[in-house]
């Protein structure tokens, strides 16, 4: 079997790049704010990592069975992808706001200093990032496009 001919693989991808190209049009209903760089961002709606992991899972499901080791193998693993998306990563995610929040009340703080003053833009700190992770209707949404993207690749082009 060649790379090419890998549908499990194909469709985990493309659950990927699907789910960082929707997000731009979703985040620009809710903004109306054209913003590329979701593209390559982590976080937001849907969950790429869901997307991905879901549509390997149903892809193994469509071509080894439920009762494959496979099968039990990746499920498993969507699990903890999933679990890891909407936990550690979000509240990661939530501890950044809050730093980001003391770091800007420190540098109103420094700001009169003339150190401070003589710096420019790029010297200063760099926020961190604060969309990390996802909330839980974004893994779900994320789960769904990937079960959604391999159950119709299976149906009507495999």
């Amino acid at each position: 079997m060649t790379i090419l001919n890998n549908v499990p693989l194909l469709v985990a991808l493309f659950g990927i790049f699907f789910a960082q190209f929707v997000k731009i049009p979703i985040h620009f209903l809710l903004t109306r704010e054209l913003d590329w760089r979701l593209m390559t961002s982590t976080g937001g709606m849907p969950s790429s990592h869901s997307a991905a992991v879901t549509a390997l899972t149903t892809a193994i499901a469509f071509e080894q069975g439920l009762d494959s080791p496979m099968f039990a193998i990746s499920a498993i693993f969507a699990v903890i992808v999933m679990f890891d998306a909407s936990g550690v990563r979000y509240q990661a995610g939530q501890q950044a706001l809050i730093i980001n929040q003391i770091r800007a009340d420190f540098q109103t703080f420094v700001s009169g200093t003339k150190d401070w003053i003589k710096k420019d833009e790029e010297q200063k700190i760099v926020e961190l990032k604060t969309l990390l992770g996802h909330k839980p209707s974004e893994v779900f949404a994320g789960a769904v496009t990937g079960i959604l993207i391999s159950v119709i690749t299976y149906s009507f082009i495999v």
